[in-house]
């Protein structure tokens, strides 16, 4: 394992201050929906002018876990970005996305799979985004569970700092939350057991799992756990037998801080 990445495992292992937040209570702050308005007006007065926009999706997970991992996945994560930045609090997660096209043949193959194509995608983030600059958050912040959510975000992020160029709201696609989340959960996987890319798989696999075990045990089916999901067209990519909800941890804890490195410019 390199050295850079055994510290970084090791310090969220040992829950160093920089690492010690409490799981976020979904039914509390900083979730705006299980706030009023009159405590979110009181929050936005006290300092807290970061708003978190999360977007997870509705999709196939294969036969063990539930269609809605992303949501639960990126919900959990964002409370856990809004802790470390300390000021900010949380929009509801927009849980359609896009998810392929639905007048494509196979399709309904897997029932239950919602995709919110473009433009209607970039246009629900853009008056989600334009609602909020309205309340008066100076920092929006736009994080994606999932591939197909990335490129609406960044165009969005364009866009509107584009047209409010000056005007004292930046909009920021952290797009790294996914990307550079997604390659460290697998490099520290491959150093540390000497799981391959395959073995962890990119979709459902080991990480995916394990990260839903972490945040929502519950939606997972312990007893349909298998490599690959068991059949070809499973809708499984990689070995769910092998997570773990403290893989899971690891994993979540990369992706909230890529994220803040991000926002911060590249500073941890």
């Amino acid at each position: 394992m390199t050295t850079a990445l055994s510290l970084l495992a090791a310090s969220l292992l040992a829950a160093s201050p920089a690492w010690a937040q409490e799981r976020p209570d979904p039914d509390a702050a900083p979730y705006m929906e299980a706030m009023t308005w009159t405590e979110i007006r009181d929050a936005i007065a006290g300092g807290r002018k970061i708003a978190i926009i999360p977007t997870g999706g509705t999709e196939q997970n294969g036969p063990h876990m539930v269609m809605g991992k992303h949501n639960y996945i990126v919900t959990f994560a964002a409370g856990l970005l809004a802790q470390r930045l300390g000021n900010a609090l949380v929009a509801p997660t927009l849980q359609y996305v896009p998810e392929g096209d639905y007048t494509r043949p196979g399709f309904g193959d897997k029932p239950g799979v919602i995709s919110l194509l473009q433009p209607a995608y970039e246009q629900v983030l853009d008056a989600a985004v334009r609602s909020l600059k309205v309340h008066g958050f100076t920092d929006i912040i736009l994080i994606g569970d999932s591939g197909g959510n990335q490129r609406g975000m960044v165009n969005v992020a364009k866009a509107l700092n584009a047209e409010w160029g000056g005007g004292g709201v930046r909009v920021h696609a952290l797009t790294d939350y996914y990307e550079q989340g997604r390659l460290l959960i697998r490099d520290y996987l491959n150093k540390t057991y000497g799981w391959s890319e395959q073995v962890v798989g990119s979709h459902a696999g080991t990480s995916d799992t394990s990260q839903l075990l972490y945040v929502h045990a519950q939606g997972i089916r312990m007893d349909k756990l298998a490599v690959n999901g068991g059949s070809p067209d499973a809708g499984v990519q990689g070995d769910p037998t092998k997570a773990s909800a403290a893989i899971g941890k690891i994993a979540i804890d990369f992706k909230v801080n890529a994220a803040v490195k991000q926002f911060r410019g590249g500073q941890p």
